[in-house]
C-alpha cells in the first residue's frame, strides 16, 4: 500500500523592514496560536543591514534571506505582508527614508513582488501595523502605539480601525513637533519626538552625560587638562550594551538620558490623549523593549503632565515586545491571503 505523501502547508510571510535590521517570519496561512496546522511550526530569521550600503545591495541581501527562509519551509508561500518605515508614494515608490537614504526613489512595490514570485504582496507603515497588532493582542479597539527604536514610529487604532485608514498616509507620531527649536531630527526639522526619544538620540546624550560625569570626578591641576587616563566617553560613544545595565543600576548619566527620552514620549502621549482619548497607550520597539521600566517611566511622566479632570491614557509596555511590527505584517499577510 503506497505511503500517502503529506500535503505541503501553505504559509504566509511577514517582513518587518527597519533602518538597521529586518525581521522575517513564515507561519501557516490557515491557523494561528500554539496549535499550528498539521503541527507545522513557524520559521523565522533576521538580517542586519550592511552600514551605508546601496539600495541594490540591501535588496540582494533581503532576497537571499527570504530564499534561505523559504528553503526551511515545507510548502508554498501564498501572501507576503511588509511593515515599512519609509514614506512610500501612491505609485509604490520610496519618497523618503532618512534611515536608509539610498532607498529614496526605489520602486519599492515592484521590488517586493519579486521576493516571492506568485504570492500576493501588501505593505503598510510599520507603526500602523504595530498598532493594529497591539490592539488585537490587548483586545482594545482604541489604542495609540509608540515604537521606539532606530527612529520613533507610531500608530493609532480607533474603533478597531487604523487612523488614518491604510492607504491614506500614516500616523507619524515620531514627527510630532514637541519642542520648537529643539534637537534636530533626521527629517531635517527641529523638535520632533524622534529627535529626542529615539535610540540613537538617547545614546548620543548618554555619551555626553557620561563624559561630563567623568570630567567632574577627575583630578585637576592648575593649568592642566583632565589628569589621569580618562578617555572622554563622548569620544568613543555609548552603546546600548553600556546603557542598559547603567539604567538598571540607576547610574545618573544613563537615568538622565533615558528619562529625557521618556519625557519626550510622554509629551506626545498627553497631546494625543487630549485629541483622541484612547483607552490605552502602548510603548514598544526594539530600543524601548530592551530597557525594562521604560514604559513605566513614560506613564509616570505623562501623569505628571496631566491636567485636573483630564488624566492621560494609561501607558503600558507592548505585549508583543519588539515584534509588534512583524506581528502586524503577518496580520496584513493573513488578510491578503
Amino acid at each position: 500500500m503506497p505511503v500517502p505523501v503529506p500535503t505541503p502547508t501553505p504559509g504566509i510571510l511577514g517582513i518587518d523592514v527597519g533602518g538597521t535590521k529586518v525581521a522575517l517570519r513564515i507561519e501557516p496561512a490557515g491557523t494561528t496560536g500554539p496549535a499550528w496546522a498539521d503541527g507545522t511550526e513557524p520559521v523565522e530569521a533576521s538580517l542586519r543591514w550592511a552600514p551605508s550600503a546601496s539600495a541594490a545591495h540591501d535588496l540582494d541581501d533581503l532576497a537571499a534571506e527570504v530564499t534561505a527562509l523559504r528553503a526551511r519551509w515545507s510548502g508554498p508561500v501564498s501572501a507576503v505582508g511588509i511593515a515599512m518605515p519609509a514614506t512610500v508614494d501612491p505609485n509604490g515608490q520610496v519618497a523618503t527614508w532618512p534611515g536608509r537614504p539610498s532607498w529614496t526613489g526605489m520602486a519599492f512595490a515592484d521590488a517586493m513582488r519579486t521576493l516571492v514570485p506568485g504570492a500576493r504582496v501588501a505593505y503598510a507603515d510599520d507603526g500602523d501595523l504595530a498598532a493594529l497588532a497591539e490592539a488585537d493582542a490587548a483586545g482594545c479597539p482604541d489604542l495609540v502605539y509608540l515604537g521606539i527604536g532606530t527612529g520613533v514610529g507610531g500608530g493609532i487604532v480607533l474603533e478597531g480601525r487604523p487612523c488614518p485608514p491604510l492607504g491614506h498616509g500614516s500616523a507619524e507620531i515620531g514627527h510630532m513637533v514637541i519642542a520648537a527649536g529643539g534637537a534636530r531630527c533626521g527629517c531635517g526639522r527641529r523638535g520632533c519626538v524622534q529627535a529626542t526619544a529615539s535610540g540613537p538620540a538617547t545614546l548620543r546624550r548618554a555619551a555626553q552625560y557620561r563624559a561630563e560625569a567623568e570630567t567632574r570626578t577627575a583630578t585637576w591641576a592648575p593649568g592642566d587638562t583632565v589628569s589621569g587616563d580618562i578617555t572622554p566617553a563622548a569620544a568613543v560613544g555609548v552603546e546600548f550594551a553600556d546603557l542598559r545595565p547603567a539604567w538598571l543600576d540607576g547610574i545618573d548619566w544613563a537615568v538622565r538620558a533615558v528619562q529625557e527620552s521618556a519625557l519626550a514620549a510622554a509629551v506626545a502621549v498627553v497631546s494625543l490623549t487630549e485629541v483622541l482619548h484612547p483607552e490605552l497607550v502602548v510603548v514598544g520597539g526594539g530600543f524601548a523593549d530592551g530597557l525594562p521600566g521604560f514604559a513605566q517611566a513614560v506613564d509616570e511622566q505623562a501623569r505628571a503632565l496631566g491636567r485636573p479632570g483630564h488624566p492621560p491614557a494609561p501607558v503600558q509596555a507592548a505585549r508583543l515586545g519588539g515584534l509588534s511590527s512583524l506581528s502586524g505584517a503577518l496580520l496584513l499577510a493573513r488578510q491578503t491571503s
